[in-house]
């Protein structure tokens, strides 16, 4: 559905339920045009958990199945970033360090180049800039008297655990960038671009580029080039522990070219590959392989103090990347950090608990949330939307944590996953909510602005509906409009 006829479906609904409620109180009345939005046919077999309220006072606006655990999607991020923030706060950065694994001499490193990582999942290249990183770090390196390793270069991962995908991910979404495994050494969020086009003839294999070329992944291209008439189909798979990534389906004739993502196996090795290439690419000769700490039979030797130190953008940087752009990865790492406190190597488990520890200093009831992982990727995530809008009101009522937080959220009509809703409505420009997508499941939490200026936090869940989720997003854009609408 496009921007257009979504906003039209949002403003048809707002048109028809308004009118014929002028005799009741303003309260009542945006209580009943919720209430009948969400009792529409097309809607009957969805299950709905909704809660609205002001953020200065204790009042319920709005209400349905408030207590109720339901599955948030991305919304899961909200709860990830808020715990982050009060953890660790917004001026935290992850930090990459370059030591010497033996001695320099006449221009040599007489051993490794061993690479510290503790989770930075900003350093990529879809844009140039890891380019002219691993550029600042070789100057770095030639500053420091080494214009060759006769080593390694090892990427050690060892502040994360081995666990790199999340509790109760979906098998067949490994091979997707959404679900690439994390690491305490991250390259392009653990993902490649795959360009696609058909082949020159009917039968013939389709094209399959791989960029960049150095992820390690094995590529088996079983897409066949069908006639025009054909259904277009490509399906990826890779199973956990494999660089296999298997493509089928068909491609008619002239099918124009397109790309897709895909997840990478190893995200460490991916990483110091990338790195052992771009050395050589800047005149450091590079005797030995990129090696993943892992496969070495005892840790690696570092020699004094770090050669190279690169402190990743602030927490409030890479959370508006997080949250704009609902990035998984970015998610899972935090979650992980949380936890390197209490637990070496961090785990999703160490952060769990870090983040339930927040949550109970907060009141928050432990019985409102459980938390599998920290992107809402998993089915296993259940929370209430009082326990939501509890989190997002704590944090808008604390000045340390409400503008890094308000800054990260998409904008409806504006930003991220909101670009294109809500346009040409009162919720334009005003609300600003995370998003959450599953197959069967649509969620929003955030804040907006009433025609009063009166600032609501709220909650929308919607599971286990079988209709189009154009449908179900028109009608969570029509009570968001609703509610930027509303006048006491």
């Amino acid at each position: 559905m496009s921007s257009r006829s979504s906003a039209a479906v949002v403003t048809l609904a707002l048109s028809l339920i308004t009118p014929s409620l002028l005799a009741q109180s303003p309260l009542a009345a945006l209580q009943r045009d919720i209430d009948t939005l969400i009792a529409a046919p097309a809607l009957d077999h969805a299950f709905w958990g909704v809660l609205v309220k002001p953020v200065d006072r204790d009042e319920i606006v709005y209400a349905l199945n408030a207590g109720k655990l339901m599955t948030p999607a991305s919304t899961m991020k909200v709860v990830t970033l808020a715990a982050a923030a009060e953890k660790l706060g917004w001026e935290y950065t992850y930090t990459t360090r370059l030591f010497a694994g033996g001695t320099i001499d006449n221009g040599a490193l007489h051993g490794d180049l061993v690479v510290v990582g503790s989770g930075d999942p900003s350093i990529d290249d879809w844009d140039g800039k890891a380019t002219q990183l691993f550029a600042d770090w070789s100057a770095q390196l030639k500053a420091a008297g080494i214009a060759r390793i006769d080593g390694r270069i090892v990427g050690d991962d060892n502040a994360f655990d081995d666990e790199g995908l999340g509790q109760g991910w979906a098998w067949d979404d490994i091979a997707a960038s959404f679900s690439a495994s994390v690491s305490a050494l991250q390259f392009n969020q653990g993902s490649v671009q795959l360009d696609i086009a058909p082949g020159i003839s009917v039968g013939a294999r389709a094209s399959v580029t791989v960029s960049p070329d150095y992820s390690g992944l094995r590529v088996s291209n079983l897409i066949s080039t069908a006639g025009s008439g054909s259904a277009a189909s490509v399906v990826r798979r890779r199973f956990p522990g494999t660089p296999r990534l298997e493509l089928r389906g068909v491609l008619p004739l002239r099918t124009r070219p397109f790309s897709e993502t895909a997840s990478v196996d190893n995200p460490t090795l991916y990483f110091v590959t990338a790195l052992r290439r771009a050395l050589v690419a800047n005149g450091i000769d590079v005797q030995g392989a990129a090696i993943d700490v892992d496969d070495l039979e005892s840790p690696p030797v570092r020699v004094g103090t770090a050669i190279v130190t690169h402190q990743s953008p602030p927490l409030s940087m890479l959370a508006a990347t997080m949250m704009r752009l609902s990035q998984n990865v970015y998610a899972e790492t935090l979650l992980k950090t949380i936890g390197t406190d209490t637990a070496d190597p961090a785990t999703t488990e160490s952060g769990r608990a870090a983040v339930r520890s927040v949550f109970q200093t907060w009141n928050i009831a432990p019985g409102n949330l459980v938390q599998a992982d920290g992107s809402g990727l998993s089915r296993y995530n259940l929370i209430t939307p009082d326990a939501m809008v509890a989190i997002l009101i704590h944090v808008n009522r604390d000045v340390r944590l409400r503008a890094g937080f308000d800054a990260a959220l998409p904008v409806a009509g504006r930003s991220g996953t909101l670009e294109n809703r809500m346009r040409g409505t009162p919720a334009e420009g005003n609300a600003r909510v995370k998003t959450g997508s599953l197959t069967g499941v649509r969620a929003m939490a955030g804040y907006l602005r009433t025609a009063d200026g009166e600032t609501l936090a709220f909650a929308i869940f919607v599971n286990n509906y079988e209709n189009s989720s154009n449908v179900i997003n028109a009608a969570c854009d029509a009570i968001v409009a609703r509610l930027a609408s509303f006048r006491r």
